[in-house]
């Protein structure tokens, strides 16, 4: 008689002939894998959360720490921007420039060193620097001999922080022949975005004391 194999049935109850204890068991361990699962999901996505934060923080430092190199009106020398913070020979040689072409023209040369500075005028000090200039402009048009010319002072510091500079300076107006020369100071507010500067405030303090 040939040897007859009997193959399982495929919907044949997997619990037929296990204790009843069985199906308990086997619940049991089904739901522990998937708590298991579940945790082990948590944490990848943790870690995920982790890592991008990290890196998120790695280029935000870089960003800061990333030195700019700038060079304004064509100057050259160790002029750089670091994040927002700008080098003291950067400082210096933006308030050269800003001194010249704020504090020294004539009826020729304004508007044209005027327009230069307002492209430096941040926007929320746009409006205000422009009304300034055009009431010096009027002055021009009114008196065509007119003309300035100031100096920064040897003799006194010029001294700056973060969003500040303070400049001495001398001033030296004629028109019609007669010379007047004044000192006080050049309030020069600004600030740092993204390796750009950006006049803030120009305003002249304490000239009321005339020099012979």
């Amino acid at each position: 008689m040939p040897f007859l194999k009997f193959r399982k049935r495929s919907d044949e109850d997997p619990l037929a002939g296990k204790p009843a204890s069985y199906g308990l068991h086997r619940y049991l361990q089904g739901s522990a894998n998937l708590f298991e699962e579940n945790r082990l999901l948590k944490f990848a996505i943790a870690g995920m959360f982790g890592v991008s934060a990290v890196l998120g923080t790695l280029i935000y430092t870089t960003n800061q720490n990333q030195r700019t190199v700038i060079v304004p009106f064509g100057a050259g020398g160790d002029l750089y921007v670091t994040g927002n913070t700008p080098s003291a020979a950067y400082l210096r040689t933006m308030t050269r420039n800003i001194v010249s072409l704020s504090g020294t023209y004539s009826a020729y040369s304004a508007d044209k060193q005027f327009q230069e500075l307002l492209s430096l005028a941040h926007p929320s000090a746009y409006n205000a620097m422009r009304d300034s200039f055009n009431g010096i402009l009027d002055e021009l048009a009114d008196n065509p001999t007119l003309s300035i010319a100031t100096y920064i002072r040897p003799d006194q510091p010029v001294t700056w922080d973060k969003t500040d500079i303070v400049v001495p300076v001398e001033k030296v107006r004629v028109i019609g022949g007669v010379i007047r020369k004044f000192r006080g100071n050049l309030h020069i507010g600004y600030a740092i975005d993204n390796g750009r500067f950006w006049l803030t405030r120009l305003t002249e303090e304490n000239f009321d004391a005339e020099t012979r």
